[in-house]
């Protein structure tokens, strides 16, 4: 075995030596006199070296250690030289390793995935809540208690659909950090039950023909900014998500065709979703060229041309028309529509679902419905806008269920 003297005093020769220290263990001396520790070892059969530092950086007491542990690592069936080339690549992620800093590299993730930029800040918005109370915390020291307490304290503001997003939220955190790493399991998991379930609440919408002919009217007297005027006009004819609206950009559409394919990272399903252009639609569309025809989007933000409408805009807007938060929303239009069309009784519900957006979720049926009724969806389109333009002149509406043939609806 080797002494701290022995190892001082090494000294160059005409060709490197080795000076055994046992187990596998020795100095290797170069001819320029560097001293390096080495290890020799066998695994699964092979002999390997393997680098433990270099004298007197590393100490003789120190690189013992070092081989203790890597005997244990055999013993354990793991081959050094692979363990150190893996802790090389996750060396930089387990140094990273608080709640906060975990949470910063999942939502980067998700951004890289073409999440929508309002998902992404309804995301840190919720992680905030977590932040000052488990976010300095190493994620595999948290326990359930410590995620409770943050749920809590969301709880007790009566919130308490965000506090179920949250524990939703942060579990997919947990199950990153486990992918990563740097935590053993989703402590989000052990809370089912724990928290309030909060009542199942649907998006106000006008969905009776006479108070849908009253909003419309409503719609064509608004006297405010005239984009947001043009918006107003253009979302009962199309009833896309809000989000979807406010963000259309005029590269989407294809008057020649009469289209607007709204692109896969702007819906909630992240796939195209294409949209037939009324005469009505194309109107409205033709007025709004003046206004905004020379930018990027359709309803710019006011005074900010390069941005967006702002995501509470329209739902303002009908506040000021007089439609309080329970009697209509900007989401509303899509309920209106949903309900009267199928109520209609004309229309293939599955045609309804493609139009609005819906994913089919059997995978069978998907596969089946892969034209997505596109003729019918076009010829109802055409339809939906007439029958917006009765119940806005106040006509008498009939309510007869006349509904195709069964060859119709499974077409």
């Amino acid at each position: 075995m080797l002494t701290d003297m022995a190892v001082r005093k090494a000294a160059a020769r005409e060709k490197p030596y080795k000076m055994s220290d046992g187990g596998g263990l020795y100095l290797l001396v170069t001819k320029a006199g560097q001293r390096y520790w080495r290890m020799d070892y066998r695994f699964a059969g092979k002999r390997s070296t393997i680098a433990l530092g270099v004298y007197p950086a590393v100490s003789l007491a120190e690189v013992r250690l070092k081989r203790q542990e890597i005997k244990q690592q055999i013993a354990e069936g793991f081959d050094p030289a692979a363990k150190r080339k893996i802790d090389k690549i996750t060396g930089p992620l387990a140094s990273a390793n608080t709640f906060a800093a975990v949470a910063e590299e999942w939502l980067e993730k998700v951004e890289r995935e073409g999440r929508a930029e309002v998902t992404l800040r309804k995301l840190r918005w919720l992680l905030n809540f977590a932040h000052p109370i488990i976010g300095l915390r190493k994620i595999s020291d948290i326990k359930a208690p410590e995620l409770l307490a943050v749920l809590r304290t969301v709880e007790k503001r009566g919130h308490y659909e965000t506090a179920r997003r949250l524990r939703s939220t942060c579990g997919q955190v947990f199950r990153y950090a486990i992918a990563t790493g740097r935590a053993d399991r989703d402590v989000s998991a052990d809370l089912r039950g724990a928290i309030t379930v909060p009542k199942v609440t649907h998006r106000a919408a006008i969905i009776d023909p006479k108070e849908a002919g009253v909003l419309l009217r409503a719609i064509d007297a608004y006297s405010g900014y005239p984009i947001t005027h043009s918006a107003l006009r253009m979302a009962p004819h199309v009833f896309v998500r809000p989000g979807e609206l406010r963000q259309a950009e005029w590269n989407e559409f294809d008057f020649d065709k009469s289209i607007w394919t709204i692109p896969a990272e702007k819906t909630k399903m992240r796939k195209p979703h294409r949209v037939p252009l009324t005469r009505q639609v194309l109107a409205i569309v033709e007025d709004l060229r003046e206004v905004s025809g020379f930018g990027r989007f359709l309803f710019p933000a006011q005074g900010k041309r390069d941005r967006p409408m702002c995501e509470n805009t329209i739902n303002l807007a009908l506040r000021r028309m007089g439609f309080d938060g329970k009697t209509m929303t900007a989401h509303g239009f899509r309920a209106m529509a949903s309900t009267l069309l199928n109520e209609q009784g004309r229309w293939n519900p599955d045609a309804i679902e493609r139009q609005l957006g819906h994913a089919e979720r059997d995978d069978v049926r998907r596969a089946y419905a892969r034209g997505k009724h596109w003729d019918e969806r076009i010829e109802m389109m055409r339809s939906w806008s007439d029958y917006l333009d009765q119940l806005r002149s106040g006509a008498k509406i009939l309510h007869g269920h006349f509904r195709k043939p069964r060859s119709a609806l499974v077409k």
